[in-house]
């Protein structure tokens, strides 16, 4: 069902910041920020051979990000992104077989214009899941 990794995602404090780090110190090629409303972010994607870095800002303080960084001020790995042919048939058999999808369940569009679904984190051994549809 899940095809290659999409990325890997990264909340931080300051974007502005983190986004400087990794180009000053990595050589990293750093896209523009780009704010995500509907998700409550500020993201950039650091591209790689072989996939993508997200780092994550709070959009206002209702945004999930910034109860994760409540919980870990220093930011860490958000979430793990992989791609799927069909981000309606994954949800169905993943439900199928006791995964919790949330939120309301239905795919919103996420920062690359395809749509997204959030897996439990408790269902995936700790680790917060997103699919998106290839």
């Amino acid at each position: 069902m899940i095809g290659r990794l999409n990325h890997v995602a990264i909340a931080v404090r300051d974007i502005a910041a983190a986004s400087e780090l990794y180009r000053s110190s990595l050589g990293a090629q750093v896209s523009a920020p780009e704010p995500l409303e509907e998700h409550g972010v500020t993201v950039v994607f650091i591209s790689l051979p072989n996939t993508k870095i997200e780092l994550l800002e709070p959009l206002g303080v209702e945004s999930p990000i910034a109860r994760f960084l409540e919980k870990n001020p220093d930011g860490g790995m958000h979430h793990i992104c992989y791609e799927v042919d069909d981000i309606n048939v994954a949800r169905d058999q993943l439900v199928k077989s006791g995964a919790r999808v949330l939120g309301s369940g239905e795919p919103k569009i996420g920062a690359h214009g395809k749509p997204v679904l959030f897996l439990h984190p408790k269902d995936f051994n700790g680790t917060l899941i997103e699919l998106e549809q290839a």
